[in-house]
């Protein structure tokens, strides 16, 4: 596990602790929080929340469909193959941030029913986030790297976009196989990351209801 992976499943184990026992970081069960600490830790909470909504929008969205239109599709499977895992680290560090410092704001004890129901979706949003890191990305990429092997022994994925791949796999069964497997792994990891916006989205809605304009 490289020292980045390393930091997230630290990050993540410290911010469990934060949730489970927030007494033992100095969280009061009764939900006051020292009046010099809390704009730190609301600070804290609101800038990872945002950082976490913004990295992953900006990744999986706007980023991607730029560079599938304009670069080589080895290269920009390359490319992905970097961005992500780099993408899923700094969200997955942020969106544990956010989910200890809300447990801190609010601990489990004498929080209301809304906010466990808005720190479960803070953690759900964590776990898909680590399910793509830890399981779905490693899996897609290996499985990314086959078809390219297989690609370049047909002399193709120097083009921009799948049509030359799709025309191929017409006919030839062992690349029309390898996309086929490609495309399940991805669709996993894709519907994860549908699960992980869809968490992030709810939270946003009770963020703006909190919010006096």
């Amino acid at each position: 596990m490289s020292w980045p992976r390393k930091l997230v499943a630290f990050v993540t184990f410290l911010s469990m602790g934060v949730i489970f026992s927030p007494e033992s970081f100095g969280s009061k069960s009764d939900g006051q929080i020292s009046t010099k600490l809390a704009p730190y830790l609301k600070l804290t909470y609101l800038l990872s929340f945002s950082t976490a909504f913004g990295t992953a929008l900006w990744v999986t969205f706007p980023a991607v469909f730029v560079l599938f239109l304009n670069l080589p599709r080895h290269l920009f499977g390359n490319l992905r193959s970097k961005l992500f895992p780099a993408s899923f680290i700094l969200v997955g560090i942020c969106c544990a941030i956010s989910a200890g410092s809300f447990a801190y704001l609010h601990p489990w004890k004498s929080s209301s029913p809304a906010e466990k129901y808005q720190l479960g979706l803070l953690l759900s949003s964590l776990a898909f986030n680590l399910s793509n890191l830890f399981v779905f990305a490693p899996m897609t990429i290996e499985m990314m790297k086959q078809r390219h092997k297989v690609e370049r022994e047909l002399s193709i994925g120097e083009e921009i976009g799948l049509s030359k791949n799709m025309e191929v796999a017409k006919v030839n069964t062992k690349l029309a196989a390898m996309n086929r497997k490609f495309r399940s792994i991805h669709g996993v990891a894709a519907l994860a990351q549908i699960f992980f916006f869809a968490t992030l989205i709810m939270h946003s809605w009770y963020l703006a209801g909190k919010i006096n304009l």
